[in-house]
This record gives structure tokens, sequence and C-alpha cells, in this order.
């Protein structure tokens, strides 16, 4: 029931900002002005850009698979992520797709299921953490320009709030690793089941420091050729806007979208685009919502190819499974994320 309630809220969310964001007759006219002017040979490197993102993070995963021994492939790794991207879309949620790759890499572990999934949890740590030195980074640079816009001060001092909690919580969970203090945090501690699965990260790849460098190192172009996806749906419709302009505002957008607070961030997206690159650059609203929209189209574009790729996908012992029985069996393994093989 919570999380139908959940779903609902995020639901009621994106449906009320687009309607807020294309109500207005005269944006809408402008809109389509400006998709029948745009220049849609853009978008094809902004595919590529994303293509290049999955790849990327397919040899992220793979090797953090490798270093506790679970010998999935590359091939199957790139085929699980599309998938992952696939279910992203339609299980209202961006760990949705986690829940597909966690039971299909445990089918294929079979003796190391938690390993499986704790290559998957410490994956998205990894790249949070990413996220957080690119987004550190791009703010230094862009500090005088961010702090001239009301609108960007706050956006700033949310993703510093959200980014510094992550981060608070991904080193909590390497002190309870490295004091083996999982079985004593209280049973009713906030964060507590994601303290103890980054604990149990932790302990598994300790002894793979090379493997976690170089995963964190792969992030790194991983969030700037998505960041270059959107600066390619911004091109495809106006050439007032250099590619240090997109970036200036990613991190903040790419952050506060990955809350839940509507459905993978539709309408809070181009919500975010408008305000910023309108306070920002004054890019028109038209075209900053078109941006948010295109640039997020392009990612759905891969995830419909994800869909193509599940119709014929089949799991090495051949056997198919329904959605709740994959949240299930991943729901398991989370409870006792530090089982042994």
């Amino acid at each position: 029931m919570k999380r139908f309630l959940i779903t609902a809220l995020q639901i009621l969310v994106s449906a009320g900002l687009l309607w807020w964001i294309f109500h207005d007759p005269e944006k809408r006219a402008r809109m389509a002005a400006a998709l029948a002017e745009a220049d849609w040979f853009w978008f094809l490197p902004g595919l590529a850009c994303i293509g290049l993102v999955i790849i990327l993070q397919t040899f992220r995963w793979s090797w953090l698979l490798r270093a506790v021994d679970i010998p999935l492939g590359w091939w199957r790794c790139l085929r699980l992520n599309l998938i992952g991207l696939f279910f992203n879309l339609f299980l209202l949620g961006a760990t949705g797709g986690d829940v597909v790759r966690i039971f299909y890499a445990m089918r294929e572990a079979r003796s190391d299921k938690a390993g499986a999934f704790l290559s998957i949890a410490l994956e998205r740590v990894i790249g949070l953490l990413a996220l957080a030195v690119v987004s550190a980074v791009v703010v230094i640079i862009e500090w005088p320009h961010l702090m001239s816009s009301p609108v960007a001060r706050v956006s700033v001092l949310t993703i510093g709030l959200i980014l510094g909690g992550s981060v608070a919580v991904v080193i909590a969970g390497s002190v309870v690793a490295a004091l083996r203090l999982e079985h004593r945090l209280p049973a009713r501690m906030p964060l507590r089941s994601a303290i103890i699965d980054l604990a149990a990260a932790t302990q598994r790849y300790a002894r793979s420091p090379g493997t976690l460098a170089a995963a964190f190192a792969i992030s790194i172009p991983s969030h700037l050729l998505l960041f270059v996806s959107f600066f390619c749906a911004a091109r495809a419709l106006t050439d007032t806007l250099s590619l240090g302009d997109i970036i200036s505002v990613m991190p903040i957008v790419n952050v506060i979208t990955s809350l839940p607070i509507s459905l993978g961030g539709v309408g809070f997206r181009e919500q975010l685009f408008q305000s910023l690159l309108g306070s920002l650059h004054g890019t028109p609203a038209a075209q900053a919502v078109l941006i948010g929209s295109c640039g997020y189209l392009l990612l759905v574009f891969w995830s419909l190819i994800g869909g193509l790729v599940y119709l014929f996908y089949r799991p090495s012992d051949g056997q198919s499974a329904s959605i709740s029985e994959m949240t299930s069996a991943t729901q398991e393994i989370a409870r006792h994320p530090d089982a042994q093989p």
C-alpha cells in the first residue's frame, strides 16, 4: 500500500508539473516552431553519447563482478544493463531496473548471490561518488555565475545537501565495515539497511582497490558523456548555448531529478531546465523545456532498445520469472547482504 501511495503521488506531481509547463497555448506554439526548425542531425551524436555511457557502465559492472569471481561476461552484462534501463521506465523508479539486474545476476552467480547483489549496490555508490566529484568541480568553476541567480543558488545548496548526506552514508558504511559494527546498529536507526549493505560491499571489495579505482575513474567520463548528450539536444534546438553552459546546469538537474519526487524526473526535469537556463543564460522557456525533454528522450530510446533485448534474452538456466518473483528474491538477499557464498 505504501509503495502504491508513493507512486500515485509521483504520478500526480509529474502530471501537475507537465500541465503547468505546457498549459500556455502561446508557449506550446513556440515549442512547435522550435521543433519545426530543429537540426535533427544533432540527435545522432546525442544517441551515440548515451550508447557510450551504457558501454562504460557495462565495463564498470563487469570489473566489479570479476573482482568477486562472478563470471557473468561483458556481453551478458551489457544486455542486462539495457534490460535494466527498460524496466526503469516501467517499474516506476530509478532502482526498478536494478531489481531486474540483481535477479538475473543472482541467477547466473548461483553460489554467490550476495556477491551479485553487492556488485550492483557498490556500482551505484561509485557512480554517486563520481557524480559528487564532477558536481563539485563544476560548481567551483561556475561559482560566480551560479551565485548570480537566486534559483541557481538554492539549487546548488540543495544538491550540496543531497550529495553531502549521501557521501556521509557512504563514509558511515566504510566505518561500520572497518570496525565490524553491522550487528550492533540500532534496529530503528535511519538508513540502517543502506549502511549495512555498504559495509558488506566494502568488506567484500577491500582486497580489490585497483578495481574500485578503475570503476571510479570510468564513472567520470560516463557522467560527462551524459552531459554532452543534453548539449547535443540543446544544439539541435538552438546555437546560443555552449557546452559549458549545459554542463553548468547538468549536475543540478541530475542530482535533483534523482529524488523520488516525480516519475523518472518527468516534469521536474523540464521545470529545472526552464528555470536554470532562463535565469543563467536567458534561454527562452520553450527552448529550455524542449532541451530537457529531448535529452531525456535520448535515454528513452536506449531504454526501448533494452525492451527489445529483453524479448530475446534467455538466462543460462532457461527459466523465466515474473516481476513479483524478481522483487521478492532481491529483497530476500538484500536482508542478508553479508551472507557468504
